[in-house]
């Protein structure tokens, strides 16, 4: 189930005392795996030597070691990696870098239009250490103080170590390195080193580059996915108790970690009164400058006012009236809103949500109503509209004044109608969901019908994960929109599907929640990790723009994504391509804004 293989030669660690025969005693084989890529459960390995990543500062960079049991089983005890030491003296600490075992989770049944069949994936990422409580998670245990009385149970179902890899099979463990940002460039030197009950030790050996440029801690690429108001079904923890609070802000901060906008939490926003006015307590407020600090939150979705609403359905025949003190009391609250946030100096990057996939004439209409009083309350207030960037139909009503952000889905994308809107001020993300091909209201519909663009579910080619920001890039496109990471699907560990009728694994869900492991909180998917790279790959972008132009970032992003459709399929060209991308950064100098 290896996909698209990055490196090269296998890794043996030799066993065994002095003098044993090397081929009787390889009973233990180390392979290096990248972050792109998966290994089966039963699957022969073939990865190189050691590990050989690159990063910027301030960035996080992952790969994989693969734990292969070659003669006999093996129970591995023990792994850990020592820091990494660098040019000068220069050292990245242990604490640094993270280590997870990669669960197999079992797809059941395809995906619609799956490019890879039903079986074991690796995707939940299990921490050996329990993030909120900084001890190792032990394995479920039962402990009987003396024979015959009372027993306890201890410990937990999923957890790092120690594990048994049987023989012909494989186990993965997960990676994570992040470089300071005050790191010196050049390159690092560590190992990783695996302990089993039998056979002691065995080592692969890690190098690391440090390019000599750093990511900002914000990101550059907008983004929005979806609440965690849903999130505390996992955890038994009512809505709006302490007990939910603290488990919302833990995904809150995971998604921050991976360069995504955590939503903000409602209780750290204005309360808003009955007459649509605004009351901004202190504490609250020093909560929520707080709150966008930590988590380097860069967008502010501004909450639709809870007055002048439209039923979404639009039956009957009021279905775009608006009484006139609902109207005023909708205007006050967004010109209070915006109001507020000039004052915080947060209201560059704010935006309503305005609307989600009109998909009848009289949603477009709506959407002209909704978006007439956020623009008169607030005119340089955006509206996002969840739509593509030309009609559903002709003669439907022009919903372009009400629109300020278009977000068409990816398979919808039409690089004409996304010119004009840009051309025209206006921004556009791009989104993803299930699986939905070109519509036949498509302007190229007979070109593109039949085309694919990388659709995300775990029964796909990892790098379907991390293309998305290079296509963006490519079309123009400043935003990412998914519409959950934490839906709800048929079993989160054994079947995390979707159904909605039918069965998109993964779909929506990126987060696997925490409670197996003893974690009030969440477990990050490979799949997320991606995602993530993904988004680092998108500041190397900007770097390069603001050091050398638009041109010079185009001619590589060309190599990767020239369309939506005929994007890289092969982790190693894209791994290459951004490698040109650090040394064209590099060649250019110093960031021209220092």
């Amino acid at each position: 189930m290896r996909y698209c293989v990055l490196l090269g030669l296998a890794c043996f660690g030799l066993v065994g005392g002095p003098g044993a025969d090397a081929a009787e005693n390889r009973q233990v084989r180390l392979t290096a795996l990248g972050s792109m890529e998966r290994i089966g459960l039963d699957q022969p390995p073939d990865g190189p030597p050691e590990v050989k990543i690159s990063a910027a500062k301030n960035e996080w960079e992952s790969f994989q070691c693969v734990v292969s049991a070659v003669g006999e089983n093996v129970l591995v005890t023990s792994a850990e990696i020592s820091g990494l030491a660098g040019p000068g003296g220069a050292a990245i600490p242990a604490e640094n870098i993270t280590l997870y075992r990669a669960e197999y989770t079992r797809v059941r049944k395809s995906t619609p239009r799956a490019e890879l069949p039903p079986g074991l994936y690796t995707d939940p990422l299990v921490p050996f250490v329990n993030p909120i409580t900084g001890e190792p998670i032990e394995p479920r245990r039962r402990i009987q103080e003396r024979w015959g009385g009372p027993s306890t149970v201890r410990g937990h179902d999923m957890y790092g170590v120690p594990f048994e890899v049987f023989r012909g099979q494989n186990q993965p463990i997960w990676v994570d390195v992040h470089v300071p940002e005050d790191a010196a460039a050049g390159d690092y030197k560590g190992v990783l080193r695996v302990r089993t009950r039998n056979q002691g030790a065995i080592e692969l050996p890690v190098a690391l580059t440090v390019w000599d440029f750093a990511l900002p801690d914000r990101p550059t690429h907008r983004n929005h996915f979806g609440s965690f108001r849903t999130v505390g079904r996992y955890f038994n923890a009512e809505p709006g108790s302490d007990k939910f609070r603290e488990i919302e802000m833990r995904y809150c901060r995971a998604m921050a970690e991976h360069r995504l906008n955590p939503p903000i939490p409602g209780y750290l926003l204005p309360e808003v009164n009955k007459d649509g006015s605004l009351t901004i307590s202190p504490e609250r407020h020093e909560a929520l400058k707080q709150y966008l600090a930590e988590l380097h939150v860069a967008d502010f979705e501004i909450p639709r006012a809870p007055f002048a609403r439209l039923s979404v359905a639009a039956t009957g025949p009021d279905y775009k009236q608006v009484p006139p003190d609902q109207r005023a009391k909708a205007q006050r609250y967004y010109r209070e809103y915006y109001d507020y946030l000039k004052r915080s100096g947060w209201e560059k990057d704010a935006y309503v949500y305005l609307w989600d996939e009109p998909n009848i004439p009289e949603n477009y209409e709506q959407v002209l109503v909704m978006g007439q009083i956020v623009h008169e309350a607030v005119p340089e207030l955006k509206c996002v509209v969840v739509e593509q960037t030309y009609p559903h139909d002709p003669s439907w009503a022009d919903i372009d004044p009400a629109v300020d952000i278009w977000c068409p889905l990816w398979a919808f994308i039409d690089r004409g109608t996304i010119e004009r809107k840009i051309a025209g001020g206006d921004e556009v993300w791009s989104y993803t969901a299930l699986v939905q091909r070109a519509p036949r209201y498509h302007p190229q519909y007979e070109q593109v019908k039949d085309l694919d663009p990388p659709y995300w579910h775990i029964d796909r080619p990892l790098i379907v994960y991390r293309v998305p920001t290079w296509i963006n890039r490519q079309y123009g496109i400043t935003g990412l929109l998914y519409w959950s990471t934490v839906t709800a699907v048929i079993d989160p560990w054994n079947n995390p599907a979707f159904a909605h009728p039918g069965h998109f694994n993964g779909g929506g869900y990126l987060f696997y929640p925490g409670t197996p492991c003893g974690i009030d909180g969440p477990v990050a998917s490979i799949r997320l990790k991606v995602l993530r790279d993904g988004m680092e790959d998108y500041e190397y972008f900007a770097i390069l723009r603001e050091r050398s132009g638009d041109a010079a970032v185009k001619r590589l992003v060309d190599k990767i994504a020239p369309n939506w459709w005929d994007y890289c399929r092969d982790p190693r060209v894209l791994l290459d391509v951004r490698r040109e991308l650090a040394e064209a950064i590099q060649r250019a100098g110093a960031d021209p804004k220092r």
